[in-house]
């Protein structure tokens, strides 16, 4: 009789120890996906970020030619 437990046991332990082995991998598989995921996304918002900065520099810009503009009609209107 005990014979047969043990070997009930013993093939418990193993499925158990299979069983944990396959969830451990899917979840490794998982996490990988999401670092990938994870890689675009940092990617996209520092060209993002990139884009704002261009985008902040030609605003500046035109904020000073707009600026010469006002004054130029100032002088001419006080004329």
């Amino acid at each position: 009789m005990s014979g047969g437990v043990i070997a009930i046991v013993i093939t418990l332990i193993v499925i158990g120890g299979i069983s944990v082995s396959i969830v451990s991998y899917f979840t490794l598989q998982r996490h990988r996906a999401d670092a990938a995921a994870m890689a675009a996304y940092r990617q996209l918002a520092e060209e993002t970020l990139t884009g704002q900065k261009a985008l902040r520099g030609e605003l500046r810009a035109l904020t000073a030619r707009l600026a010469s503009v006002e004054d130029l009609l100032r002088s001419v209107d006080e004329l």
